[in-house]
């Protein structure tokens, strides 16, 4: 996964302590979402999100070691009551609904393309959502 531009300067001003300048108490997410991504989003674009069918973003919570942080439990979305398409990508979103670009925490494109039809169940395994910072 790569950090949005947005991410990667609040990071930086997180790091520095530079949050005061534009008057913001404080950067830091308190809820991290995965969401599900008909077209790759890009560090200044969402990507166009999944809707209907049953879906809804997960949350989902991290292990962090050394520059890696990666989820510390499964992350099971609904059981899809229509079908999704066909998820390529994912974003972390610091909220359940809504958001804008720079919201966006972080986001990837799936290593392989996977349709979501009516009664699929997709799952990230643990461990297997992946962020680090190099």
């Amino acid at each position: 996964m790569s950090l949005s531009n947005s991410m990667e300067t609040k990071a930086l001003k997180w790091l520095f302590k530079l949050e005061a300048d534009e008057g913001n108490s404080s950067l830091r997410p308190t809820a991290w979402y995965v969401a599900l991504c008909l077209t790759d989003p890009t560090d200044t674009a969402l990507g166009s999100e999944v809707s209907g069918g049953g879906y809804a973003r997960q949350a989902v919570t991290f292990t962090v070691s050394g520059n890696n942080a990666s989820n510390s439990a499964d992350i099971e979305f609904p059981e899809a009551t229509a079908n999704y398409g066909t998820v390529q990508a994912v974003m972390i979103m610091p909220a359940s609904t809504g958001g804008a670009a720079s919201d966006m925490i972080a986001h990837a494109q799936l290593s392989v393309d996977k349709a979501i039809n009516t009664g699929d169940i997709f799952r990230i395994p643990i461990g297997d959502l992946d962020i680090n910072i190099d």
